[in-house]
């Protein structure tokens, strides 16, 4: 235990299990003289390192002591957290960091930058090896931001939580009154960095639900656990909250237990896990609209792609293929957004989702819920892209276009009585689902409210799924 009894000792404790935290290194403490720097105390350096367990689970885990030093990043700090990644690599296990700092040391100068340039080679290294989550408990500026973005899962207290890269009065034309950049809310929704908002125990029980779900690292086997809940249980409600991914997936989910992850930022894609029969699977799901919990709707939206969505989702499907986590795809899309920002954005964040689905080796299931219109359907997880198993519900549509606007095209100057009779013969011929399923688009048609049991067994048939890839660096996009 440390030498002092401390927040960062005690937030530590208020997250893993009772009893189970075992620090390391706390007779560590500033090595420098600059600046009268041994002259002030340094117990630990200010910050916490040690091992411990979430249900039974080993991580790994740092936690900064704004009483020492402001929390400033130092040589010897650093050292010690570079030593958590090491120690966490080798065991495969988890790196949890609990970030409340003032930033890099000045007094130490460039011993401290190098050590937080050692910290980012340590977290960069470490990726898809070990899953890393950041939680940002107080200050969290500058280059100590770049943290959060190198982390798979990011969490910020919503009061005390500070996460920037320039504070916002240094941004033009801005204040923190007028906009606070570094407030928890606008990282959430405007960044991508952030997976939750939520008090230091709400965020703790998160972390607390997701690490079971999570492999300890990338040579892990995919998670089994028994589950009591029925895999024949029909999927209530399914067709009348089409719209909502948050609800399909829950409804779906084993005792509906669905974690999301980056819930505020690019709300018209829905991302987390969720199990099915014991296994955890990653999911991705267009979504049109948000219900509250008592089915009302709260917040609508254009099932369209948007820049931020397809981000959100090439980052979540790369990390479930770097652990060996099935992909599960919910589709109900029309096309893409149509403003400044998709211009400038989106082709690009189309290129990457592409080659995210065509690159993942794990299990990949689609489940058409709704439409699937032109290149955006396709790129939602369709066969083309690299679906194993493609189903569809009775009520899906898929085709090149919604069938008014594919008869204006194909009939342009016709009256509107025969632009209605060939949108029908359109919709008849082209975007119904049996036809679909006659091509060989779609594996099988399902009723919404059989869902869970077809994801099942598919995933159960898709277990053993080994694929050969020619070699290669990695891709380019």
């Amino acid at each position: 235990m440390s030498n002092t009894s401390t927040q960062a000792v005690a937030r530590i404790q208020a997250l893993l299990d009772e009893g189970s935290f075992m620090e390391i290194g706390n007779a560590v403490t500033a090595r420098s003289t600059d600046f009268n720097l041994a002259a002030k105390k340094a117990p630990s350096d200010g910050v916490v390192i040690g091992h411990g367990t979430i249900d039974g689970n080993l991580v790994f885990v740092y936690s900064q002591d704004v009483s020492v030093l402001n929390g400033t990043i130092g040589e010897m700090h650093a050292r010690k957290i570079a030593t958590i990644y090491d120690m966490a690599v080798k065991m495969g296990a988890p790196v949890i960091a609990l970030l409340d700092c003032g930033g890099i040391r000045l007094q130490e100068s460039y011993d401290a930058l190098s050590g937080l340039g050692k910290i980012y080679r340590k977290m960069g290294l470490s990726s898809g090896i070990i899953p890393q989550i950041s939680v940002v408990l107080g200050n969290c500026g500058g280059g100590l931001s770049v943290l959060c973005a190198l982390s798979d899962f990011t969490f910020v207290e919503k009061e005390k939580g500070r996460l920037f890269l320039n504070s916002p009065d240094a941004v033009k034309e801005n204040t923190k009154e007028k906009c606070d950049t570094a407030g928890s809310a606008f990282q959430a929704a405007e960044t991508g960095n952030v997976d939750m908002v939520g008090t230091e125990s709400e965020i703790y029980t998160a972390i607390r639900t997701l690490i079971p779900m999570l492999p300890d690292n990338n040579a892990g086997k995919q998670l089994e656990k028994v589950t009591a809940d029925d895999l024949n249980r029909a999927c209530a409600s399914m067709d009348t909250m089409v719209g909502d991914g948050v609800y399909l997936l829950s409804e779906i989910a084993d005792d509906h237990v669905f974690f999301e992850t980056k819930r505020d930022y690019g709300k018209q894609m829905t991302t987390g896990f969720l199990q099915i029969n014991g296994t955890t699977i990653g999911a991705v799901a267009n979504t049109k609209e948000l219900h509250d919990e008592k089915g009302a709707v709260k917040e609508s939206m254009e099932n369209v792609l948007t820049a931020a969505g397809v981000d959100k989702a090439v980052e979540f499907i790369n990390f479930c293929d770097a652990f060996e986590i099935p992909v599960l795809t919910l589709t109900n899309v029309k096309g893409f957004c149509r403003c400044m920002c998709a211009e400038k954005r989106l082709p690009k964040a189309m290129a990457k989702l592409v080659s995210a689905y065509t690159n993942a080796t794990v299990p990949k299931v689609t489940v058409v819920t709704g439409e699937a219109y032109g290149s955006a359907g396709v790129i939602m997880g369709m066969k083309e892209v690299g679906a194993d198993l493609v189903y569809a519900w009775e009520t899906a549509k898929i085709s090149m276009m919604e069938s008014d606007l594919a008869a204006k095209i194909m009939y342009d100057g016709e009256d509107a009585a025969v632009i209605s009779e060939k949108a029908k013969e359109y919709d008849a011929l082209q975007a119904n689902i049996d036809c679909a399923a006659a091509r060989g688009y779609v594996d099988r048609i399902i009723a919404p409210a059989d869902t869970r049991k077809y994801l099942a067994a598919a995933f159960e048939m898709l277990y053993t799924k080994s694929v050969e890839t020619p070699y290669k660096k990695h891709g380019t996009k």
